[in-house]
């Protein structure tokens, strides 16, 4: 009898059971950066509890802005901020940052190249309330405003680097956040985050799966299981969408006689699959290639254990997928 998924299961943590995690991983981050960089602020829209920035309000109440749910305001008053030399951390979730404030952010941060930072909540498919909170498109929005640095990390580990590499990183950046007790599966692969760099996680001589975000956790699970079937699974984390680390995808692809997989946790339009199957023909690089994403569609409310297996982006779904495609 399968096991019957409560209500919480709607917005419950990715970790699988029993998996290492690490509680608020950007907010306790944040706040080491904040105690040598004293011109970074916290920004948020009436969110600090569910983006975790309201640790960094307990660490520095006097540097914390609380605009209220006006997110609008929230990315012009950052943009202010910003011109008179602070470095804004602004939170709020990826669909309010994304589709309600994205004329603010283009005409007031981005087109004057501003040095603000947009960390947003529950990006893609990782909450279970429809698509008014399911930022599926949020990638492709934000890796076409000029000026904007993409980020989706993986882990607790990635975000923990991530925010230092962002704060000395001049100009905006768009992050997605993972927030609450977030997965820990890095650490053991002596991972390095680096702005703008992909990295070779595991090798392998049958299949090299090309990803992004919580995708990587699942495709390093997903070459776990596909092992015991003797298929060899090799995984490329990366992080940064936007710019893309064209160099490091075109050689990994060029290696002969691998299916190439693209994984994202994102809509199939606009994100890391179109941007590296661009990059592969512009190359010149033509290996088999498949896509692991959500479809192009308004996404199904519910419980995300189903969701993700409705959309083929749990590791048994995608592990069986994979082995359709070498079949």
């Amino acid at each position: 009898m399968s096991t019957r998924l409560k209500t919480s299961a709607m917005i419950a943590s990715i970790a699988s059971e029993g998996q290492v995690t690490r509680s608020a991983p950007f907010g306790h981050a944040l706040v080491e950066e904040a105690r040598t960089k004293t011109n970074i602020i916290g920004m948020t829209a009436d969110l600090g509890k569910y983006t975790d920035l309201h640790i960094f309000a307990k660490a520095f109440p006097e540097r914390y802005y609380q605009m209220g749910m006006a997110e609008q305001l929230l990315m012009g008053a950052a943009a202010g901020f910003a011109h008179e030399g602070a470095q804004p951390f602004v939170t709020t979730y990826a669909v309010f940052a994304t589709r309600r404030a994205y004329d603010f952010i283009h005409q007031t941060i981005a087109e004057d190249n501003l040095d603000v930072k947009i960390v947003a909540a529950l990006p893609g498919l990782t909450t279970g309330y429809g698509p008014s909170h399911q930022a599926a498109e949020d990638l492709a929005l934000m890796r076409a405003m000029p000026n904007m640095t993409v980020i989706d990390p993986c882990d607790a580990l990635d975000i923990e680097q991530m925010v230092p590499a962002i704060a000395a990183h001049k100009g905006p950046v768009y992050a997605r956040l993972l927030r609450g007790n977030v997965p820990a599966v890095l650490d053991e692969y002596g991972y390095r985050f680096e702005l703008g760099k992909a990295k070779l996680l595991r090798d392998g001589r049958d299949v090299l799966i090309i990803s992004s975000g919580i995708l990587t956790m699942r495709a390093l699970e997903t070459a776990e299981a596909l092992q015991a079937d003797s298929v060899d699974v090799s995984v490329l984390h990366v992080p940064t969408i936007k710019p893309l680390d064209t160099e490091t995808i075109v050689r990994e692809a060029k290696r002969s006689g691998r299916l190439v997989v693209v994984a994202e946790n994102h809509t199939v339009i606009g994100g890391l699959g179109e941007a590296v199957a661009t990059a592969l023909l512009t190359a010149g690089v033509a290996p088999t290639y498949r896509q692991i994403a959500l479809p192009d569609a308004f996404l199904d409310a519910g419980a995300l254990p189903t969701l993700h297996d409705r959309y083929g982006i749990s590791t048994n779904v995608m592990s069986s997928t994979i082995k359709g495609w070498l079949a």
